[in-house]
């Protein structure tokens, strides 16, 4: 008499909806990888540009418009090397997600501080005009106070 452990075992088969594994993809050339780390870097700049937007309000406004345009490179330059790189078969670029993941980043931090700016420019116009007058820290003071009484009357304009 057999043993139920006696039986030989054979093996699960695969359920026929399971995805076949592919082929490994050779790696990106080298052309898209400096792309990518291009883009990286660009990235980085744009990220760090918005932190250089303080002082001068018309400066910041330069500053922010350059950001937005070197975000929106870096994105432009990370999307076409994966692109490039589906499209030759290979590998995607080391360092292409995070490339696009800073651009992106960058280009909706810095749109959303230009339209700012666009919004409330003569508020902060005569913000910046009031503090190269003032003199003392309570004139600072007071200008900062004006400014936060005029963009509060202008966002409750716009909200009501």
């Amino acid at each position: 008499m057999a043993r139920f452990t006696d039986r030989q075992q054979t093996p699960p088969r695969p359920p026929a909806y399971a995805p076949r594994p592919r082929p490994p993809r050779p790696p990106a050339d080298p052309a898209l990888q400096q792309r990518s780390w291009a883009a990286v870097m660009l990235g980085l700049i744009a990220l760090f540009g918005m932190l250089m937007m303080t002082g001068n309000v018309r400066r910041g406004v330069v500053v922010v418009a350059v950001t937005l345009v070197i975000a929106a490179i870096a994105l432009w330059l990370a999307i076409s090397a994966m692109s490039r790189a589906r499209r030759t078969g290979t590998g995607r670029p080391r360092g292409a997600v995070l490339a696009t993941v800073l651009a992106t980043v960058g280009c909706v931090f810095s749109g959303l501080v230009l339209a700012g700016f666009v919004l409330f420019w003569p508020q902060l116009t005569q913000y910046s005009n009031c503090l190269s007058g003032a003199g003392t820290v309570a004139a600072q003071q007071a200008c900062q106070q004006q400014l936060n009484n005029s963009v509060g009357g202008e966002i409750s304009v716009l909200g009501g």
